[in-house]
């Protein structure tokens, strides 16, 4: 048999590099199977396919197994993986300004910095401005190690109703009418009433009762 001209090898490999994944596996199993003898090294060194994903696609092939992509491990790694040294320092400014979810629903921790602050904080510390990620890179950073930038409300002081004077002018008005009367006892109850004494941030929830 003539050997088949580049430009056939050359579609081989187009039409590779259209498909994706497990079609992808099965079509150069195939092509391998037929051109290549079933040799994943042939495929290799004709088509310059990797041997492993060959290999894979034979077994997948003959129906022995069918391997699911990992996709989300793909990529470039995380800059705090790749930087040890830049999570060590972002945990050393903001976990000393943080709260943990008062619900306990969670293991995510409120901090009361904003991006900017972080990434200013760090470059204080002695990293380099040219390869130091932005803004919006440096909240994405903090929201995978688990903390979540919210600025804390301070709390505003409750209202005086429109009836406080009057309701308190009237129990001193009965005070001094009883104060003298033999018969009567005055005692003090507290009703432990549930009110609200302002708009806190997370609802009024205070982390550290």
């Amino acid at each position: 048999m003539d050997a088949p001209p580049p430009s056939f090898d050359a579609l081989i490999r187009s039409a590779a590099r259209r498909l994706k994944g497990h079609q992808r596996r099965l079509f150069m199993a195939e092509v391998t199977t037929h051109l290549c003898e079933g040799s994943a090294r042939q495929a290799e060194r004709r088509f310059g396919w990797g041997r492993n994903a060959v290999q894979t696609g034979l077994h997948e092939a003959q129906g022995r197994i069918r391997c699911v992509d990992h996709v989300t491990a793909k990529g470039p790694n995380r800059r705090e993986d790749k930087n040890p040294r830049l999570a060590m320092d972002i945990r050393a400014i903001v976990e000393p300004r943080t709260q943990a979810d008062p619900e306990r629903k969670s293991s995510r921790r409120y901090a009361n910095l904003s991006a900017a602050e972080v990434r200013q904080a760090l470059i204080d510390a002695g990293h380099a401005v040219e390869s130091f990620p932005s803004e919006r890179t440096m909240r994405d950073i903090l929201n995978r190690m688990g903390y979540r930038l919210k600025r804390l409300q301070k709390g505003k002081p409750l209202k005086k109703a429109k009836a406080t004077d009057a309701i308190f002018a009237n129990v001193e008005a009965v005070r001094q009418e009883i104060r003298d009367d033999p018969q009567t006892r005055e005692s003090s109850v507290d009703t432990q009433a549930q009110v609200a004494v302002g708009d806190y941030c997370r609802g009024g929830k205070n982390p550290d009762r």
